[in-house]
């Protein structure tokens, strides 16, 4: 059994694909960049493809279509592609380093513990925690020396 049960998705034709002309693909890009991305509604754990769709006033079905032909993936993980890359900025940065994995999972807008690490673990192919002992490892702090206190 694979790690995280994850398992290689296949390609699938979606006839609505090519409904959508390339210059509204583009524009419709640009704007679910903007409102995923520069508004960070990806930190948002109730901001599905649904809301998403009603902000631009669309449906899923074009929702769908652009990302899958844009980004090349779905939805979830366009999304989840963002709120990891946050989560490995806080994971090595040392003033997040006393935070639980559960805390960095709720900041970057996982709804638990275990979508975070199966999503982390897709994407890296390693668990949160392996990635910051490794990272830390790599880069150890220089050590500071406390100011001598006076008597």
């Amino acid at each position: 059994m694979a790690k995280y049960n994850i398992t290689e998705k296949k390609e699938k034709e979606a006839a609505y694909r090519s409904l959508v002309s390339p210059k509204l693909m583009d524009e419709m890009k640009e704007k679910i960049l903007n409102i995923i991305v520069m508004q960070k509604k990806y930190k948002d754990k109730d901001y599905s493809a649904k809301k998403l769709a009603e902000d631009l006033g669309t449906n899923t079905r074009y929702i769908s279509a652009v990302v899958n032909v844009r980004f090349h993936m779905n939805y979830t993980s366009f999304v989840n592609k963002f709120r990891i890359e946050e989560a490995m900025a806080i994971l090595i940065d040392r003033r997040y380093q006393d935070l639980r994995m559960e805390e960095v999972s709720d900041m970057v807008g996982f709804a638990n513990r275990q979508s975070f690490y199966a999503s982390f673990y897709k994407l890296l192919r390693m668990t949160p925690r392996e990635y910051r002992r490794q990272q830390l490892e790599q880069h150890p702090a220089e050590k500071v020396k406390k100011p001598k206190k006076k008597k």
